[in-house]
């Protein structure tokens, strides 16, 4: 079931329950570049994973219950909405993305459709298009590991 686990993303583990719940306390203080940090492997004292990569994503797309807005408005700087998209592009190259996190970038995509072609016209980039790319990318490694587990299966 870990492989397994770990490809779809979406599937509890009670003995990680307790790290989870310490990585999602530690997520939602984060401001973009711990979260980048993070991403990138370099806190030590969490270590990157599925579920942490999908609760970033989360943070990105829900709305805030404090000040009832989502993460990035139309009137944000432009430097506040590059650093968020390349954050997705980060999380969609990270070898420990899954199925479900993905699908939550789908729905950021949907949500951001608006802000990102704003920007990219403003800022002559094409940040949309990597992002689809990356997502196609991502998924093919998704099911790259899938059908290694299948191997391994029929083998095993």
């Amino acid at each position: 079931m870990g492989l397994f686990s770990s490809i779809l993303g979406n599937i509890k583990d009670s003995k990680k329950e307790s790290e989870n719940e310490k990585l999602l306390n530690k997520i939602e203080k984060m401001d973009l570049g711990d979260l980048r940090l993070y991403v990138n492997g370099k806190l030590s004292e969490y270590k990157v994973s599925g579920y942490g990569l999908s609760e970033i994503v989360k943070k990105l797309i829900y709305i805030n219950e404090s000040t009832k807005h989502n993460y990035i408005q139309e009137d944000d700087m432009d430097s506040k909405k590059k650093k968020v998209f390349d954050l997705i592009l980060l999380i969609l190259k990270s070898k420990k993305i899954n199925l479900y996190t993905v699908e939550l970038i789908q729905k950021f995509l949907e949500l951001y459709s608006g802000i990102i072609k704003e920007y990219d016209k403003q800022n002559k980039q094409i940040y949309e298009q990597k992002i689809k790319e990356s997502m196609s990318i991502a998924l093919d490694k998704i099911n790259f590991r899938s059908d290694e587990v299948d191997r391994m299966r029929t083998l095993g």
